[in-house]
């Protein structure tokens, strides 16, 4: 999920805790993706949701820092 996805999703309602729950799970999904093969099979790291909360969370401040200018 891009952080346009991220935006036009929050402003059609979803809080920033069920935003996270989903960039959370779309992100692990593609890193099962990464490591399903034998060479890449230790690359890249799985998120937690705090860390998807701050990814949705800086992303919701640029907009509305950039929304008021």
């Amino acid at each position: 999920m891009n952080d346009k996805e991220i935006i036009q999703k929050w402003t059609r309602g979803l809080s920033k805790e069920q935003l996270a729950k989903i960039y959370k799970r779309e992100y692990n999904q593609g890193i099962k993706i990464i490591r399903s093969t034998i060479r890449n099979r230790h690359a890249g790291r799985f998120i937690t949701e705090y860390e998807a909360l701050s990814k949705v969370e800086q992303v919701i401040y640029k907009y509305v820092k950039g929304e008021k200018r």
